[in-house]
């Protein structure tokens, strides 16, 4: 009953989302490790500013975000520009303008788990590294990046996660084109559209059952590394 009803699912749209998560992450991680620290420990009067700016998408409709991405990244807009000098006529409507458009969308879910891990540690242990002559490059990949791993694991899952789930900002950047851009949520509102519900179904169930996984390894992996950070502690 159940390889019937999965039968009819289009792994395509599957294996793009897939890979546009992956992608999505690995660049959020690389971007929102830096700047969680600066944000942590700068007393700039900026700082305020660059929160606020990097934690707009919570609250800003995905249409609204996903407008005047379109326009940036579109052949007139100011990315756009930029990306005619690398050869592409636009990133709109493009795998890469995805890409963009996921990094930028996800970035507050990647940016505050690592945040808050560099603000629980306190200063005390980058102070005892200082005093042992550790520089601070070092202190930072030594000390900082290990203590946050919870943070680190929580923002990637979060950043995974999300990225696989968005539907407003890819259907407005990438639109609907197989093989490109067509992504599981949009396939899923695709088959919706054409009364296929079964296809539908099966899509959702998936879905369903990712975010349920996802989930439970969060916390799952957030449990052990409480209990293994007490363990050290004692």
């Amino acid at each position: 009953m159940w390889e019937g009803f999965f039968a009819t699912v289009d792994p395509q749209p599957i294996w793009l989302s897939l890979k546009l998560a992956v992608i999505t992450t690995v660049i959020l991680l690389i971007i929102a490790t830096p700047i969680a620290w600066w944000l942590t420990w700068s007393n700039r009067n900026t700082k305020s500013i660059v929160t606020a700016i990097a934690t707009l998408p919570l609250v800003l409709p995905p249409s609204v975000l996903g407008f005047y991405l379109l326009l940036l990244l579109g052949a007139n807009g100011p990315i756009g520009e930029l990306g005619k000098q690398f050869g592409f006529a636009s990133f709109a409507f493009t795998f890469e303008g995805l890409v963009i458009a996921s990094v930028i969308y996800s970035f507050p879910f990647a940016l505050q788990p690592i945040q808050n891990a560099f603000e629980s540690m306190g200063k005390k242990p980058m102070e005892a590294a200082a005093t042992l002559g550790a520089s601070p490059l070092d202190r930072f990949f030594t000390i900082a990046l290990p203590m946050a791993r919870p943070g680190i694991l929580t923002a990637a899952v979060l950043g995974f996660a999300h990225t696989i789930g968005e539907f407003g900002v890819v259907l407005m950047i990438g639109g609907n084109i197989p093989g490109e851009t067509k992504v599981l949520s949009v396939a899923i509102y695709d088959h919706v559209e054409a009364i296929e519900y079964d296809q539908a179904h099966a899509l959702s169930l998936l879905m369903i059952g990712f975010s349920f996984v996802v989930l439970f390894l969060l916390y799952f992996l957030n449990t052990k590394a409480s209990q293994n950070s007490s363990f050290k502690a004692s």
